[in-house]
């Protein structure tokens, strides 16, 4: 068993993007610049803007925050959405769902600039994932491939089964997995909590990807000798051996898991940190789409 290491690979990615940031500013490119908005004081999406603020720094982008209160009406924050839009100093911008009840989260979506969508939620980005065409693709599935990229797993061919139909990682992560790509190239099924027959299903999967979102829902009895596991699930439960009364495990059960598998992600340490990778690789892109389109108009005006 080999452990897909998310800290390992992100240091590596982050070290490939730190550099690419530098090769663009010699080159006259501005720093990347991303936008995040939080509403409300929910202490998980605290956490993650949190470190999305820290890699930019990190990784030598511009960030800015923006807090708002739970009780802001959904017409006040699509209004900030759209400002953020008009600012010809911001590339990227990240809406931490999940938003308060009153507010649409999809309305608040489809208000962010497709050419600013650095999380890949957009229906327009969506559309052309679907498509294959040039876009953002959702953070956390784009996470993902790097991840098998890094590792060199080629997956043409293999069955892969993904838990889970949500569109920020089950769907994406099915429509990538299938593509004519490396990694890609599988024969996925895409399952659920409603699937019937899901142990049988798993037991012939060379790669499960589990993104349900229930603690150590895959057990051994559901995975055979050599499977690769990818483990999205962040869930906390308690444990009174632990300081602050729980602790995190994925929607693995790890170890019973882990020595049946080839590879296997860890939780922590796995998956989430390639999320950040996908939305910085993002959001430079962004700023590097959106640089180069200013100076093509510009080229032409002159012209």
């Amino acid at each position: 068993m080999q452990l897909l290491d998310g800290v390992l690979v992100s240091a590596h990615i982050k070290e490939q993007i730190k550099q690419e940031v530098t090769d663009w500013q010699a080159q006259g490119g501005k720093k990347p610049h991303l936008a995040a908005i939080l509403v409300g004081n929910n202490p998980a999406s605290e956490a993650y803007v949190g470190s999305k603020v820290k890699h930019c720094d990190e990784l030598g982008f511009d960030s800015t925050l923006l807090r708002f209160p739970a009780d802001i009406t959904e017409a006040q924050l699509i209004a900030e959405v759209v400002r953020l839009n008009n600012d010809d100093n911001i590339d990227g911008i990240l809406v931490q769902l999940p938003l308060p009840d009153h507010i649409s989260g999809d309305s608040v979506i489809n208000a962010i600039n497709p050419a600013k969508d650095v999380d890949g939620f957009h229906p327009i980005s969506v559309g052309k994932m679907v498509l294959g065409q040039p876009t953002f693709l959702p953070a956390t599935p784009y996470g993902i491939m790097l991840m098998l990229e890094y590792y060199q797993i080629n997956t043409a061919g293999m069955n892969c089964v993904v838990i889970g139909r949500s569109n920020i990682v089950g769907t994406p992560m099915t429509l990538l997995m299938s593509r004519n790509t490396n990694p890609g190239n599988a024969t996925v099924t895409m399952a659920h909590s409603k699937t019937k027959n899901l142990k049988e299903l798993c037991l012939n999967a060379d790669i499960i990807v589990a993104a349900i979102g229930r603690p150590k829902y895959v057990t051994a009895d559901m995975v055979k000798p050599g499977a690769i596991v990818i483990d999205v699930g962040i869930n906390r439960i308690p444990d009174a051996t632990k300081k602050s009364g729980s602790r995190l495990v994925g929607d693995v059960d790890f170890d019973g898991v882990a020595p049946l598998c080839s590879y296997i992600t860890p939780v922590p340490g796995g998956v989430g940190l390639m999320t950040i990778c996908g939305l910085m690789k993002n959001t430079l892109l962004a700023a590097k789409l959106r640089t180069n389109a200013v100076r093509g108009a510009a080229l032409a005006q002159s012209n």
